[in-house]
């Protein structure tokens, strides 16, 4: 029997030679999967918009360094201080998901963000410049898992994991494009112009939400506190947590002194790098957005637990040997990072799908609000002691740079650590 296809119109020959025609109903693309789509896109756009000014600090390190003269420690401070006031802000902001629309703390947090971005500009030594980074790291913290909340709310089933991978590989576009905007405009109106346009970026990004995704009721659930500690009795949830911390920990690290390294590179081997460090931030945030997505899919592939701890494991034995590239030729030194920007970002979305997968419904904000207040605290201790060990080692010295790296790998293997004792946990109740 022959079969062909035309135009939501079947026809076949029977036995006898005989054109049958039979009306087949059209092909059209489920609605769900349109809206999937446009939930996803609208929401990694406002995302990426508002980390403009995310990495101001980081990407002209040097020049404030020189411009206020700041120790390694102080400039740690600030580097993390970004993500300190992530970290005191997320437990209520992300908490608050589970009481009010995500939308709405979504939508009053990315103003703050506007505000604290272009507010830098009148930042002129170390205490302004931390307010001011603190501020804006309370505007993250208030859209960042808000907005992942306010996704996973509207997606179900096999695409959410995948519209999670986007989202969180979107962290890593718009870094890249904070990079280059603030390295490449600095260059041309000073240091001050990214600040304001990144405040402009963060006002697009808020209209986009407001006028793009419709609000959503809560789901009714019983009175709880606003600081909901439920999520602390689930082995996987702390196990994760952790996990994402020591990540958090390696990775800002990596973004908040790459550019720092890239010219003590060029000025240990006394030569002017052929590329900047600021497109070599830009080049290794790039890298992360495709190496989270990928890493995501051989988690669910090959089985998330088991991909987690060996390409975390493999991101600690890298950290060992990537400070030492200094003293490499600088293309060997530039394939190092990159490489490294692969294992440090790979294990990303897969943390943060493997948490929302791990966490009970009617507490998911809470566990969210847990998970990024802890992973966080990594992110804002990671610059802190990468600049206190060049501090204490020297920062003009391949030693000094190497124990930082090194430093980093050491802390992140807490993580895979983590994850194979609630493994081991999971495996033990399973046998009950």
């Amino acid at each position: 029997m022959a079969w062909c296809f035309d135009l939501g119109v079947t026809k076949y020959f029977d036995s006898r030679g005989f054109a049958v025609t039979v009306q087949s109903l059209p092909i059209s693309r489920p609605k769900n999967s349109m809206n999937t789509r446009r939930i996803t896109l609208l929401l990694c756009t406002a995302e990426t918009l508002g980390m403009a000014g995310f990495a101001l600090f980081a990407a002209l390190l040097p020049q404030f360094q020189a411009l206020w003269g700041l120790s390694n420690t102080e400039a740690g401070w600030i580097g993390g201080g970004f993500f300190l006031g992530y970290m005191l802000a997320v437990p209520v902001l992300t908490g608050l998901t589970d009481r009010h629309d995500a939308r709405l703390i979504y939508l009053w947090a990315m103003l703050l963000t506007a505000v604290a971005s272009a507010g830098f500009v009148f930042a002129d030594g170390f205490w302004s410049a931390l307010l001011w980074r603190v501020l804006a790291g309370i505007g993250l913290a208030g859209t960042y898992m808000p907005g992942l909340k306010a996704l996973s709310e509207r997606i179900d089933g096999a695409s959410q994991s995948r519209a999670i991978a986007f989202y969180t590989a979107s962290f890593g576009l718009g870094t890249a494009l904070s990079f280059t905007l603030s390295g490449e405009l600095a260059k041309l109106g000073g240091w001050q112009v990214p600040a304001l346009l990144s405040g402009a970026c963060a006002l697009l990004a808020w209209a986009l939400v407001y006028w793009g995704l419709a609000p959503k009721p809560v789901v009714a659930h019983t009175p709880r506190n606003l600081l909901d500690l439920a999520p602390l009795k689930s082995r996987a949830v702390l196990a994760y947590c952790l996990a994402y911390a020591m990540h958090n920990l390696e990775l800002f690290a990596l973004r908040a002194w790459l550019v720092a390294f890239v010219v003590f590179s060029g000025h240990f081997q006394g030569v002017d790098p052929w590329l900047s460090g600021t497109w070599v931030a830009m080049l290794a945030t790039l890298i992360g957005m495709p190496s989270s997505i990928l890493g995501n899919e051989l988690a669910l592939r090959f089985g998330r637990q088991r991909w987690l701890i060996g390409v975390m494991f493999a991101s600690a034995l890298l950290a060992v040997v990537v400070g030492l590239g200094a003293a490499l030729p600088f293309w060997v030194m530039l394939v190092l990072v990159l490489l490294y920007a692969v294992t440090v970002t790979a294990d990303s979305a897969s943390l943060t799908a493997g948490l929302v997968s791990v966490a009970p419904a009617s507490h998911r904000g809470a566990a969210m609000a847990l998970y990024s207040c802890t992973g966080f605290t990594g992110a804002f201790l990671g610059p802190l002691l990468f600049g206190m060990t060049l501090d204490a080692l020297g920062d003009q010295q391949l030693l000094g740079w190497w124990a930082a790296f090194a430093l980093m790998g050491l802390l992140l293997t807490l993580g895979p650590l983590a994850l194979w004792w609630a493994g081991k946990a999971r495996e033990g109740s399973a046998r009950l």
